[in-house]
């Protein structure tokens, strides 16, 4: 019911049209622009449906984590059990992640941060590192490989149009909280350089739930040439958090700070030291060639190398994962100079990379390795070779693209086995119409396919799971997009209906080990509503300078289509770990001396904890607001003060729940009434 309201108040207010435009307007809103689709192209002619964060929706979060700014997005779920303990989600893929990310494509730049296994460790990122993000939403394989839920790229290099410019920052807040953060950036005319530092730490709300974190990265960009530029990114974390682990209902209820407790049989939490140690350097290279007026050439070389430890509490991983690879693609676009109403460009290359990961699980003693359990060594590879085709002819845009994807891996347990999945064609076609200059239509036919990551196909219960088989599916999606060119309004509507089939799920041995194990089908159909609208565009003068509102609203009807398990008819029940229903809002106010206030809140349904659709999480309700006041001196040099707190209607809830856990131990609580407040120096 509160999301019909929200939905209908949206329509409302974003189709009354702009109101009256302010004679003192302090900049002139720019347009919007798509960089995923491999050229730099206008929002309102991407016939697909994209999301995007921009420098100014990260600057009103509070900097020390990306959660509240990707929840901002329709139809994302981004999720933190403890400081530094992500799981991000599009369109319901946190069915099987029971921590980091799967069946989501991520990329830094034109450098994948997911590796050839299916891992994206997100949580490595210094939040003040990303510039932006834009979510590419549904499978999306056509030019970005394997994934089912979506693709995301992070703007990670320094803008080209900041000559100068020295960041420090520090933060603290709520229990042990603190962010320090130092970025200097540089251009000498073609040249660009950027280096960057960040510190986090925090004591967390939870027993065994501090974190740690050292960030390091380093970014270059140079045009030797008019058209031909040269970009390199590097970046190296070490990470380290506790996991507290899950909770019973009345575990919650008699002490929500606690970790888990021991048991007769299982040591607790705290006893085991349990947590996530990741030490990982990761970076590309980048060569634009533009070669005449219509051929550009682009090749993308990457690598990485992780150590990776896991004490848990029933053993104790160590994993390294060394993965290289490379990008390549071609661009041509059709005659600039003709005169035809036909504007067009074709791109077709390729993506390969290899992921190699030693396995080792001892005993945990108290945090310490013990007596070797097992040992594996596991090469995932992977390759596709994508095109695509866009073209617009008046109001029409067509788009036609596809991929070929392989993927394999192979192990070495008393000898040596390669699994070898089909080649998966992965089609897109997509088509959209301009009814008016801010009125657009879409609609899109895609197919998703995403293979067992390595966590799935040798998880914690120490197996070679090899009958594990990839997900698959066909997505047909409809769209409305309002983009007028003053950018006062928008407003983009996405209904789709996704049919997977041999989806993937967690499950969990009676010891806490978990496995994975293919439920069958299931339908997700779903409305995805963003909306955004300046109140008041920004002025210079009167007792107000500017209003904004950004608000979204996600409807999931997902659920299980044919899924038996354990003698058990679970077919019909609700997608475990979505919520039905979710409403973000958020209103940024712009006072006289740069005071700026920022206020959201966020509504979330409640949540099935289990397959068999017995435990729920509760609904629950979430308000923030930020103050930021900016303090010129000396020029454009300027000290930026803030403050703000979370969850100020100090609700309990659990910010990621342990799905299907054993022993009902689902609940991972989150803090109250939160409070922090920082200093920014720009240079």
């Amino acid at each position: 019911m509160v999301g019909v309201k929200y939905l209908l108040f949206i329509l409302v207010v974003c189709l009354a049209g702009p109101v009256a435009a302010q004679q003192d307007t302090a900049y002139r809103l720019q347009e919007v622009v798509v960089k995923s689709y491999l050229s730099a192209e206008p929002l309102q002619r991407i016939p697909t449906t994209v999301s995007m964060l921009g420098e100014r929706q990260l600057e009103l979060q509070q900097g020390v984590s990306l959660v509240p700014a990707f929840n901002m997005l329709a139809g994302v779920r981004m999720e933190e059990r403890s400081p530094g303990s992500y799981r991000l989600s599009v369109r319901g893929s946190l069915l099987r992640s029971p921590f980091g990310i799967r069946n989501v494509k991520i990329y830094l730049d034109e450098i994948p941060l997911t590796d050839a296994g299916g891992n994206a460790y997100l949580n490595l990122l210094d939040p003040m590192a990303v510039r932006g993000a834009e979510v590419l939403k549904g499978p999306d394989g056509s030019l970005f490989g394997a994934n089912s839920g979506g693709v995301i790229r992070l703007d990670m290099l320094p803008a080209a149009a900041d000559s100068q410019r020295l960041r420090a920052q520090v933060q603290g807040g709520s229990y042990g909280l603190l962010h320090a953060a130092a970025g200097y950036q540089q251009r000498w005319g073609n040249y660009g350089l950027q280096l960057f530092q960040g510190f986090q730490q925090a004591d967390g709300y939870r027993e065994n739930s501090a974190m740690k974190r050292w960030y390091s990265q380093l970014a270059q960009q140079w045009e030797y040439r008019p058209g031909f530029i040269w970009k390199m990114l590097a970046l190296y974390a070490d990470l380290d958090y506790r996991t507290p682990g899950g909770l019973t209902l009345a575990q919650l209820e008699n002490n929500p700070r606690a970790a888990r407790p021991a048991t007769n049989t299982l040591p607790g939490a705290t006893g085991q030291q349990a947590g996530i140690r990741n030490r990982t350097a990761q970076g590309g290279m980048t060569h634009e060639a533009r070669l005449g007026a219509r051929w550009q050439h682009v090749l993308t070389v990457f690598g990485a190398s992780t150590h990776f430890e896991n004490p848990f509490i029933t053993n104790y991983e160590a994993r390294d994962e060394n993965t290289f690879g490379l990008r390549t693609y071609v661009s041509f676009t059709g005659n600039p100079r003709s005169a035809s109403p036909l504007s067009w460009r074709w791109q077709t290359g390729a993506e390969w990379q290899q992921t190699q990961t030693d396995i080792a699980n001892y005993g945990n003693r108290g945090g310490r390795r013990d007596t070797l359990q097992a040992a594996d060594k596991l090469k995932t590879g992977q390759y596709f070779f994508f095109t695509r085709f866009h073209a617009q002819l008046h109001q029409w845009t067509f788009e036609a693209a596809g991929s070929v994807n392989y993927y394999q891996y192979s192990y070495n347990t008393n000898g040596y086995t390669k699994i070898k999945f089909t080649p998966q064609l992965m089609p897109r076609i997509s088509l959209s119409y301009l009814f008016s200059e801010q009125l657009t239509g879409r609609i899109t036919l895609s197919r998703g396919y995403s293979p067992p990551a390595t966590a799935e196909v040798r998880a914690s219960d120490n197996v070679i799971n090899t009958a594990l088989q990839p997900e698959t599916g066909w997505n047909y999606e409809a769209g409305l997009r309002v983009l007028p060119r003053n950018r006062r309004y928008s407003l983009d509507l996405a209904v789709f209906h996704y049919r997977m089939q041999d989806a993937i799920v967690r499950k969990v041995h009676d010891n806490g080990n978990e496995f994975f194990t293919n439920a069958g089908g299931v339908n997700q159909t779903g409305a995805e509503l963003e909306g955004a609208l300046w109140l008041m565009q920004p002025r210079l003068r009167g007792w107000l300078r500017g209003m904004e509102w950004r608000g979204s609203f996600t409807w999931s009807n997902f659920h299980f289509r044919d899924y038996i398990s354990g003698g058990k008819d679970f077919s019909g029940n609700r997608l475990t770990g979505v919520p039905q229903q979710v409403v973000v809002t958020g209103l940024a106010v712009d006072f006289p001396e740069q005071l700026q206030v920022y206020v959201a809140y966020n509504y979330t349904g409640n949540i099935p904890l289990n397959d068999a659709g017995s435990v729920y999480a509760s609904a629950y309700h979430l308000l923030q607001c930020k103050a930021a006041w900016r303090i010129p001196f000396s020029g454009k040099n300027n000290i930026r003060l803030t403050a703000g707190a979370e969850n100020l209607l100090n609700q309990r809830y659990s910010l990621g729940n342990d799905l299907n856990a054993i022993g009902g131990r689902y609940y991972n609580p989150a803090a109250g009434c939160t409070w922090y407040g920082g200093i920014m120096v720009s240079l």
